[in-house]
């Protein structure tokens, strides 16, 4: 009997409660931790090619070489890498990956990595233009989300100062909010079992920094629009709640959630509201300038405290950045590490890393300056406008359906065909879309490789063959559907997450 059928099948009327319990029983059986351990490999062995591409084709390097090699030598192996790969971004056959991706734009922010490519933040007395570039990043991004017209938090005793730091990105700029609110909340309210309160869909950092720091996450169900549901979020808040979240937009589906209402709640309670906007935060307030229905999602609410805004997506920075801002220097002051008495020194930093790629930073810096206020206006609006093609496109597709009411990341799923072979195909026409699950989906990320002139009209041609393709072969199973498909039904989460620790594995094996 295949165990993952009948596990994902036969299982599912056991209560949450007793399904972690039932699990660590069931694998201490030899005979079905065999049948587990063929499963995985089976699963894995379908994804070993496309895991190792490059192993038959370029030279394997499993210790260091004796001599080192000539530059031009090394030189044209990463130039023949780099052809093999760039076709399908460039192309925009991505869902997000690449956001900018204009050869102009990528060489003039190589040049600004070039010239800073040995600065380390960490030695401000020998880079203080690193000091510069990071606080320019951040004064120039508060000032985008509403620092210039903040309104004091009285209820946290918050002033009207909006700060923050630059990070490595929007998992770092989270698992820091967490954590600070975490300390706060420690140090002013006595909170020792810290929760947090998140829609379901709100992003898989959140569950990290719960993880990491011991923090509770309790989520909270969204609404039909896939926003979070208001009342839900209320009723899940205690007194050990340190902080709720919201996401603008949510990565699986691209919606807004209703951060007004659920700011001025947290106001109310006397706890802090992080507004997730990783994915949004340099399309939106840009988006509300074009004239399109966005909410205040930033400071101008006196109940936000926090905000991630990604500088490295929508920012068109090198990948590698993000801000993390708060409301005043009080409630940063909970991010910062220090430390007095240690043998070396005096030591402190900002972030989670001691030495840092000042050369990142720089090319951010770099980045927002040479876009201007005129620059994100014209590319938000080309994104949207692409968006809204590719909305209309795709429901006129028989058997899809967009999930929301998105502006740019549209999510849509059928109850018709298997939507995971649909992205199978897609990825056979050489697209690279997001599979989502519970419910199952996938999403396209718009971005300025889609605006290009006919890119959205292939997309939606493409797409249209997948489906027909799937209607009419409804038999077979595809490649990542089967994995998809196991995941969604799964009851037993840890074997889920067994098979994705031994994908991380196989992206290590060196042959």
């Amino acid at each position: 009997m295949d165990p993952v059928k009948f596990l994902s099948t036969k299982m599912n009327w056991v209560p949450p409660g007793l399904m972690t319990i039932l699990e660590k029983l069931l694998r201490k059986i030899p005979r079905v931790q065999q049948m587990m351990e063929a499963e995985y490999d089976k699963v894995l062995t379908d994804f070993e090619d496309s895991l190792n591409p490059y192993r038959d084709v370029f030279p394997i390097n499993k210790r260091i070489p004796p001599e080192g090699r000539e530059h031009s030598d090394v030189l044209t192996e990463l130039k023949a890498m780099k052809t093999r790969e760039a076709a399908r971004w460039q192309d925009g056959f991505a869902s997000g990956a690449v956001y900018h991706g204009d050869a102009q734009h990528i060489n003039f922010l190589n040049q600004v990595y070039a010239l800073h490519s040995q600065s380390n933040p960490l030695h401000a007395d020998l880079w203080p233009s690193t000091t510069k570039f990071e606080a320019e990043i951040v004064s120039m991004t508060a000032n985008m989300l509403g620092a210039e017209i903040a309104v004091q938090n009285s209820a946290l005793g918050l002033g009207t100062e909006i700060c923050g730091t630059v990070t490595s990105g929007g998992t770092e700029s989270i698992l820091l909010a967490m954590k600070t609110y975490r300390d706060w909340a420690r140090d002013q309210k006595g909170i020792r079992r810290p929760n947090m309160v998140v829609p379901e869909t709100v992003h898989a950092a959140f569950d990290k920094a719960a993880q990491y720091f011991k923090i509770k996450k309790i989520s909270v169900p969204v609404d039909s629009s896939y926003r979070v549901d208001l009342s839900a979020l209320k009723q899940a808040v205690n007194r050990n709640t340190i902080v709720v979240v919201g996401s603008t937009p949510s990565f699986p589906h691209g919606a807004i959630d209703p951060i007004p209402e659920i700011s001025e709640f947290a106001w109310q309670r006397g706890i802090g509201c992080h507004v997730d906007a990783c994915l949004g935060g340099f399309v939106l307030p840009w988006a509300r300038k074009l004239g399109y229905d966005v909410p205040d999602i930033d400071f101008r609410l006196r109940g936000v405290t926090s905000i991630s805004a990604d500088t490295h997506k929508y920012g068109y920075a090198a990948k590698g950045t993000s801000v993390v801002l708060y409301r005043g220097e009080k409630l940063r002051h909970y991010q910062y590490y220090t430390i007095g008495d240690w043998p070396g020194g005096l030591y402190l930093s900002p972030t989670f890393a001691g030495s840092r790629p000042g050369a990142l930073s720089a090319a951010c810096w770099a980045a927002m300056l040479a876009m201007g206020e005129a620059g994100y206006l014209e590319s938000t609006r080309a994104i949207l406008e692409t968006a809204q093609l590719i909305k209309t496109g795709i429901q006129a597709i028989p058997d899809l359906k967009i999930m929301g009411d998105p502006l740019w990341v549209i999510a849509f799923a059928s109850s018709t065909l298997n939507i995971f072979r649909i992205m199978d195909e897609m990825a056979a026409s050489g697209w690279s879309l997001n599979g989502l699950h519970r419910p199952n989906a996938i999403h396209l990320a718009v971005t300025l490789r889609h605006t290009k002139p006919g890119v959205a009209e292939r997309f939606l041609a493409d797409l249209e063959s997948a489906v027909a393709t799937v209607r009419s072969n409804p038999s077979d199973t595809g490649k990542m559907a089967p994995v998809y498909g196991m995941a969604a039904t799964m009851p037993f989460q840890g074997i889920i997450s067994d098979i994705l620790k031994r994908y991380l594995d196989a992206l290590y094996k060196v042959d």
